[in-house]
Formats: C-alpha cells, sequence, structure tokens
C-alpha cells in the first residue's frame, strides 16, 4: 500500500514478479470473469435464505445458530489473505487467478454435496427421525458449511483481482468491472430465492425427498444441485475463454529452497495495514460499520418473517414456513432492485456528485430501513388475526398491508446493498493500482473490514437478542445505528477518489 510521500509494494523484495504490462481487456472478457459470480451468489442466496431455518428444523435454537456463520467471517480472515498472497505471486502457466477459481469451483461441488445430503447421512449413522436435535446431522453440515465458506472465499477474492488485472490499471474500468460483479451478484440472488421460494422444485429432482429429508429439506438439497451445475458452467467458460499472461519471477527471486522457507503471508498483511495510507484506513472504518449494520439482517431476514412478521414458531405448524418463503421472495425482490441499481451506481454516483455522498446517502438510508423493521413487527402484532379450525383458534397470515409493507423494506434494501457490493472494493483496487500494491493482498486488507464485524455479529447477535426476548430485532436496532455512523463518517471523512488511476507496475501488476 501507499504510505505518504512513498509507494511501497506489499510485495517483498525476494519474491518479486514481473507482469508483462497489457492494455485493458475486451468488455466481454471481463463481462466472461464477472458472471461468475451469479454462480457463487446463487449459493449465498441460497445459505442466507434457507439455512438459518434449516439448522433449526436440525435441532439447534435461534440463540446458537448465529455460532454456525462464525465459519464464514473465519475463514474469510484466513483464506482470503492467504489465496490473495499466493494469487499475486503465483508463477503456474495457467495464470494468477485461474488456479484458484478451479479450486474454489471444484470444493463448492464437495461443499453442496455435504450440506444437501446432512439429514440422510446424519440418519445413515443413526440420528432418529422427528424432532430433537440430529447431531450427527449437525456435524456433517457445519463441515460442508466451512467448506463452502473457504471455497467461496477462494473464488471471490481472485475474481475481484482478475477483473482488476482486466482492467488495465483504469480506475473508471475497475468501476465498471466491480459494477458488473455486482450485478451477476443481484442476478444470482434472483435466481437463488425464486428457486429457496418454489415449494415444489424437489419434484424436479424426485429422488431428494428421503425419509430423512422431508420437503422442506428435498427443496434445499434441489437448489443446492441447481446452484452447482451453474457455478461449474459459468466457471469452465470464464476459465477456458479468459487467458492471463503467466508471471515471470524476477532476477533477485531467490532459489526455490528459499521460497519454502519464506511464506510471509501474514507478515505482509501486517505490513500492509501498517503502510496503509488514510484514505484507506477510512475506507475500512466506513467498509466495517457498513458490514455490521448489514450481517444481522442478511443472518436473520427470512426468520425475521417467519417470527415477527408472520408470527410463527420454528417446527410448529407451516405458518413460519410460509413467513420463511415470504421472505425469499423479498430477498428476490431484492435482488432485481439490486441488479438495476449495479447497473447505476456510476450514474448515480455523478448526480449526487461523487461515490462518497452516494455511498453515505445509502447508509443513511439503509439506517431507516431497518429501524422501520421495529414499525413492520409493531403493526404485524397488533394486526393478528385468528380463524377457528377444529375448534382451535389458529393465527393466520399478516395483514396484506403489512406483508406488502415488509416487502417493500425488502425491495428498497436493493439500493444501498449495490453500493455495498461495488464501491469499497472499486476504491480498494484503484488505491491498490496507484501505490503499486498486489491486487489479491490489498482486497485482503478489505476483507478484514468485512470478516471481522461478521465474526462480532455472528458471536453477539444470539445472546444480544435472546437478552431482549429472543427475537431479531435488537439486533436489527444496532445495525440501523452502525449504518447511521458509517453514513456520517463516508460524508465527512472518505476522500473523493482520483478521476482514473493511472497503471502502475510493481508487484506483478499494472
Amino acid at each position: 500500500m501507499e504510505g505518504r510521500g512513498e509507494t511501497k509494494s506489499t510485495v517483498p523484495s525476494s519474491f518479486q514478479l514481473q507482469q508483462p504490462p497489457e492494455a485493458a481487456a475486451p468488455l466481454r472478457k471481463i463481462i466472461l470473469v464477472a458472471a461468475i459470480a451469479a454462480g457463487v451468489q446463487f449459493g449465498w442466496a441460497l445459505q442466507l435464505s434457507l439455512l438459518t431455518p434449516y439448522v433449526q428444523l436440525l435441532g439447534i435454537p435461534h440463540t446458537w445458530a448465529a455460532f454456525i456463520w462464525l465459519c464464514g467471517p473465519i475463514s474469510g480472515l484466513l483464506v482470503q489473505p492467504i489465496v490473495g498472497y499466493y494469487s499475486d505471486n503465483c508463477t503456474s502457466r495457467f495464470g494468477r487467478r485461474r488456479p484458484f477459481i478451479a479450486a474454489g469451483s471444484a470444493l463448492v461441488a464437495v461443499a453442496v454435496f455435504l450440506i444437501g445430503f446432512a439429514a440422510d447421512i446424519g440418519h445413515a449413522a443413526g440420528d432418529s427421525i422427528g424432532k430433537g436435535p440430529k447431531r450427527r446431522a449437525i456435524s456433517v453440515f457445519v463441515v460442508g458449511f466451512w467448506i463452502l465458506d473457504v471455497a467461496n472465499n477462494m473464488l471471490q477474492g481472485p475474481c475481484r483481482a482478475l477483473l482488476a488485472d482486466l482492467s488495465g490499471g483504469k480506475g473508471k474500468k475497475m468501476s465498471s468491472a466491480n459494477s458488473l460483479y455486482s450485478f451477476f451478484m443481484a442476478v444470482g440472488n434472483v435466481l437463488g430465492y425464486a428457486a429457496g421460494s418454489y415449494t415444489h422444485l424437489y419434484k424436479v429432482f424426485p429422488f431428494s425427498k428421503t425419509k430423512a429429508c422431508d420437503v422442506y429439506c428435498a427443496n434445499l438439497k434441489s437448489c443446492f444441485f441447481i446452484s452447482i451445475a451453474l457455478l461449474l458452467v459459468l466457471t469452465i467458460l470464464a476459465l477456458t475463454i479468459v487467458r492471463e499472461n503467466a508471471a515471470i519471477a524476477a532476477p533477485e527471486q531467490p532459489s526455490s529452497t528459499d521460497k519454502k522457507c519464506t511464506i510471509p503471508v501474514f507478515g505482509e498483511l501486517f505490513g500492509a495495514l501498517k503502510d496503509l495510507p488514510r484514505p484507506m484506513w477510512i475506507l475500512l472504518l466506513v467498509t466495517c460499520l457498513n458490514w455490521i449494520a448489514w450481517f444481522p439482517f442478511l443472518l436473520f431476514d427470512t426468520d425475521w418473517m417467519g417470527r415477527e412478521v408472520y408470527g410463527g414458531k420454528v417446527g410448529e405448524g407451516n405458518l413460519y414456513d410460509r413467513g420463511v418463503r415470504a421472505g425469499a421472495l423479498g430477498l428476490m425482490l431484492n435482488s432485481v432492485v439490486l441488479g438495476f441499481a449495479s447497473l447505476s451506481v456510476q450514474f448515480m454516483a455523478r448526480g449526487v456528485g461523487g461515490v462518497k455522498r452516494l455511498w453515505g446517502g445509502v447508509n443513511f438510508l439503509l439506517a431507516v430501513c431497518l429501524a422501520m423493521t421495529v414499525l413492520i413487527t409493531k403493526l404485524a402484532e397488533h394486526n393478528r388475526r385468528y380463524a377457528v379450525v377444529g375448534g382451535v383458534a389458529t393465527l393466520q397470515p399478516p395483514v396484506p398491508g403489512v406483508k406488502i409493507g415488509a416487502l417493500a423494506l425488502f425491495s428498497v434494501l436493493g439500493i444501498p446493498l449495490a453500493a455495498t457490493f461495488s464501491i469499497p472494493f472499486a476504491l480498494a483496487s484503484i488505491y491498490s493500482s496507484n501505490s503499486g500494491a498486489g491486487q489479491g493482498l490489498s482486497l485482503g486488507v478489505l476483507n478484514l473490514a468485512i470478516v471481522i464485524p461478521q465474526m462480532v455479529v455472528s458471536v453477539a447477535s444470539g445472546p444480544w437478542d435472546d437478552i431482549f426476548g429472543g427475537g431479531n430485532l435488537p439486533a436489527f436496532v444496532v445495525g440501523a445505528v452502525a449504518a447511521a455512523a458509517s453514513g456520517i463518517f463516508a460524508f465527512t471523512m472518505l476522500p473523493s477518489p482520483p478521476a482514473d488511476a493511472k497503471p502502475v507496475v510493481a508487484g506483478g501488476f499494472h
């Protein structure tokens, strides 16, 4: 990263790579690489919409469900810097980024199998059918979930770094590439949430429904089949058509024996942190607060629909399941707005006077939306309806106005999400290009501001919500406060980026 008054490479002098300078790649190649995000995000959409309810059906209580999600931030904290460092310095004839993208896709396939068949494997190993914790299934699920998050981190970091490589060091092209990546994330979200909200998908794969795997489980399994097929097709297309120039070791590179003794991944990461210029520190701060705001909602959005809006309980009747499916529909609408907003980020930034004003404004919008969850919940509770079925008063779904309000909330949140998925990554790429830093390691530094808040939220949100009665609103309120703070810092402290980054050759980047 670039310190004040000097340019410093994040790659140690003992291991420099030289990448032949080249012009920015054609738009079609950038689109092909960005399209991998659709396959990755299809799986993420399934995780965010269906897996929190699923782990509770396996017998994990709501208070502890958030701890399952710790694997994502932890794997991101460890995997992204390591993968970023080695992808910066990879001398494979297949390129620097492509081997890691291919390996990540293969690991996703393994993880999806374990998650989808967790209940079946657990039953075969001795789990009983019916209520109660299914310990063996939970163990298989957790292992698969960890592998899936490791694989996703192996994919996303090199994909974004490859987009920066293909941009030829041009700031505007980097911004466009990240906007396209965000757009394809929205496409993956739409497909994933649409699949998650369709209750008869398991009929396409009749073998998915088994004695240990009910209709909900079979639908989840079927969704993952489609997810891995989409990811593999997009990855194979991109890696086949988009070629990289192999990096060449510079003369000062030590012998292979010395290289084996020098693996300064985290030393480079902390060195990069030490030499960060002030704009990058502010970027990390705004990003950190932004993710403290987002993660509680991303973690519990469909659970909020099932519990607070629909008034259902996990495993008791179908009202909770109906709420979860309504939440998946809301997330699909959110992704439609996200897609259009992603393509409009640069236009909106010019309209409001710059990127920092746009990011600050949408963070205030995020704060308002998270605060509105309290109002929607109170309206849902105030308008509960019951119908007598078989002599028993049965709770009915919320009134149309409440449901429409909740779905509208999901939709509006697509606007700030588009900024979150594109602006910080584009700024990090521009800063690292100007300073001569490796894109992979620089994005690993930015990733710290994403995964550390997620770890904090994963650990604290369950017990914090439990203190106030076990609902989701307390964590949402904390998120609203963090979003407002993020907006304030974006407006007042985040410097405007240069109009275009100048190509720099250092540490293998140009």
